[in-house]
């Protein structure tokens, strides 16, 4: 039987590990990787540096942590929602293909409450990092997700050639993941006119709406690379 003492020692540890991976992703979204310090990140988790080598080895490690733990549930939901599609008696579409990716990478900021934004500008600095080795751990996390997708995107789209598909794979990728980021969100218009779009503009969250043309607009740009003439189920 375990102990009081255990058990709160135990609790002790997993709330420092979810602290130093919080921070992480506050301070490395709002900062920039290199730019934040481990004396910083223990110092906004209210520990030391020796708790980051206990759970996480290393900065490496504790950003490695937090990349897994936000797109954890995307890279879940992803894998399932394409199992569903290829276990369905006819091939995926091109535009189902797109809803299934795209809709869990989307909603992934909506779906985290106060921490939405700090997570949106997390993942914007790692997408957008020009340190290879840091955009290296990012691809361990998604590469055998995103790979799928490829792939069957490939089988949905035969008049393109691999370089065609590999494009508008990653066209699709570098939308989504602005998107995520929120950057344009709460940005105003001047030459617009009208109401407003249906969108927390103090969160920099997107609507439903905003989900719809998302999915809509990557799948008719896809669709728009293909060759005259040729046929493709959307």
């Amino acid at each position: 039987m375990v102990g009081p003492d255990r058990r709160a020692t135990a609790q002790g540890s997993a709330s420092t590990r979810e602290r130093l991976i919080e921070s992480a992703v506050r301070l490395f979204g709002e900062r920039g990787i290199a730019a934040t310090s481990l004396r910083a990140l223990t110092d906004a988790a209210g520990t030391n540096v020796a708790a980051v080598n206990y759970h996480f080895g290393s900065k490496e490690g504790l950003l490695r942590a937090a990349i897994d733990q936000t797109m954890r549930a995307v890279n879940h939901e992803r894998r399932r929602r394409l199992n569903e599609l290829e276990s369905a008696p006819e091939p995926p579409s091109v535009a189902a293909l797109v809803r299934a990716f795209v809709e869990p990478g989307a909603d992934l900021v909506d779906g985290h409450g106060p921490s939405g934004p700090d997570i949106a500008r997390f993942l914007g600095r790692v997408i957008g990092e020009p340190d290879p080795q840091v955009r290296q751990i990012f691809a361990d996390q998604v590469n055998t997700v995103e790979g799928r997708y490829l792939a069957a995107m490939r089988d949905a789209l035969p008049d393109l050639d691999e370089d065609h598909v590999g494009f508008a794979f990653t066209s699709m990728l570098g939308v989504l993941s602005l998107h995520q980021t929120g950057a344009f969100r709460t940005l105003e218009w001047p030459q617009t006119q009208g109401p407003a779009p249906q969108t927390d503009r103090r969160a920099g969250r997107s609507s439903a709406a905003d989900r719809e043309r998302l999915v809509a607009f990557i799948t008719g740009g896809i669709l728009a690379t293909l060759p005259s003439g040729a046929a493709t189920d959307t």
